[in-house]
């Protein structure tokens, strides 16, 4: 699957500011939620506190800043006036799926979801309410455009964009995540084809003529596309 050049939330920061993003994330997963203090990441981004404060405010917009980063790296298509075509909404799809995989599977995101659940109690956690509103909500909103897109270009037909949606990203993930949260390694070698399953899938199931024309319930591999729901390796 190619991966094509798509427009992302990565422009609502710098690249300064998105390195020490990075260096954040990195402190993180090495070190837990107590190496993330605002001297710890000054010193390893090599940047004064100050700039800290100034860029993300207290500890809660910081954590907010690292989730949007994350959610950044699943791409998807938010070009005004592009018309879609079948070949198009499909590779668009591929590339959100295959993003949405890695960033899923990795450490990062392992490590974010995994401090929400040990935050929580009866009144919730905060960083789990940041997870849901910076990072899965930002997603779904980028991901329901392009449905809509695909809708508004007569090649996808659905009553409901959040069922839609969730039928997408249901084909996409399935239980994968949770059994990552739990311990169980990803396969990422088959990230591209459980990817191109998944969007089969869909689109059989929420394609227009002018997207089903052609195709035979397989995907490109030449795998069938009901494979998805079988498929444990994740």
């Amino acid at each position: 699957m190619s991966i094509v050049q798509t427009e992302t939330a990565t422009a609502e920061f710098t690249p300064r500011q998105s390195a020490v993003l990075a260096e954040a994330l990195r402190l993180l997963v090495e070190g837990g939620d107590k190496a993330l203090t605002t001297a710890g990441l000054a010193r390893a981004a090599n940047c004064s506190k100050e700039s800290l404060y100034k860029w993300f405010g207290d500890r809660d917009g910081l954590l907010s800043a690292m989730i949007s980063y994350q959610a950044s790296k699943v791409r998807t298509v938010e070009r005004a006036g592009e018309r879609l075509t079948a070949p198009s909404l499909t590779e668009h799809l591929e590339v959100f799926a295959h993003d949405l995989l890695e960033v899923l599977a990795g450490d990062v995101s392992l490590a974010l979801n995994r401090l929400a659940i040990g935050q929580t109690n009866r009144d919730g956690s905060k960083l789990g309410t940041l997870l849901l509103e910076r990072g899965r909500r930002q997603i779904d909103r980028r991901a329901r455009a392009l449905l809509d897109a695909g809708q508004r270009d007569g090649l996808l037909r659905f009553s409901d964009g959040e069922d839609a949606y969730r039928t997408l990203y249901g084909l996409i993930v399935s239980d994968m995540h949770v059994r990552m949260l739990l311990g169980d390694k990803p396969q990422t070698k088959s990230f591209s084809a459980r990817a191109e399953k998944a969007v089969n899938a869909f689109l059989i199931l929420h394609g227009t003529e002018k997207v089903l024309a052609g195709r035979d319930g397989t995907t490109r591999s030449g795998s069938p596309a009901n494979d998805i729901h079988h498929n444990r390796q994740a």
